[in-house]
């Protein structure tokens, strides 16, 4: 199997080392770049299945260059996951806006960046999303559709099964109803605010069922999250 490409673009250099020995040690080969104009001679030079970029680079250059990609009629369609420091969570729907497909949270766990990178190139009908996804009692089998709590197999709707895949490789963090709009039905798609909660209450009527409706949180004022903490 052909490995997937990944440019990463950070300013910090040992941060660049530990994105690329992560990413080194699985299916992925990956190139580091400090600046944007390496970045650009880089990405013209060879083919990239996605770009990890700093979200603060070079005051804002980084962001110039994501919105320029995402006009091009040849590049637009390469992912771009932004990194983006812990506290500047104000960030990430301004990252949606310019058209980035998800983000990291700095500090993070290789095997979070992992599971974000391999669920982004699975959206874009790459062959290396993971097959499982485990979080506490809960696990999904992305391969075979399957939600499965504990050792019991549940069958849940397609929309229900996307949300949920969100929640389990972004554990422990809060998400307002606009920012799950925009990551599970799409920036393009008009659809009311309410739909999330009608699919909350669903996805916790089945956790309920197996004693876990708590792991699905409501925190009052900002949004939803999915964490195994009270």
């Amino acid at each position: 199997m052909t490995k997937c490409n990944v440019l990463i673009v950070e300013s910090d250099a040992a941060m660049c080392e530990l994105l690329k020995s992560v990413l080194m040690t699985v299916e992925f080969t990956a190139t580091t770049v400090e600046t944007v104009k390496e970045a650009e001679a880089a990405f013209y030079k060879d083919d990239y299945d996605l770009i990890l970029l700093d979200w603060r680079l070079q005051n804002g250059a980084g962001i110039e260059w994501a919105m320029a990609l995402k006009k091009h009629s040849i590049y637009k369609s390469v992912p771009i996951v932004f990194l983006i420091a812990r506290g500047e969570e104000d960030f990430i729907i301004n990252s949606l806006s310019i058209g980035s497909d998800d983000y990291v949270t700095k500090p993070f766990l290789p095997k979070e960046v992992l599971a974000r990178i391999r669920l982004v190139l699975y959206r874009q009908g790459k062959k290396h999303a993971p097959i499982k996804i485990k979080y506490g009692h809960l696990t999904l089998d992305t391969e075979q559709r399957r939600f499965i709590i504990g050792e019991k197999s549940l069958t849940v709707g397609p929309t229900c099964f996307r949300m949920m895949q969100f929640f389990m490789t972004h554990p422990d963090k809060v998400f307002s109803r606009e920012q799950l709009l925009d990551h599970i039905w799409g920036h393009k798609v008009y659809i009311e605010e309410r739909t999330v909660d009608v699919h909350i209450v669903r996805i916790r009527q089945t956790l309920n069922e197996y004693g876990c409706g708590d792991l699905l949180q409501t925190v009052r004022g900002r949004g939803y999250r999915l964490s195994l903490a009270a």
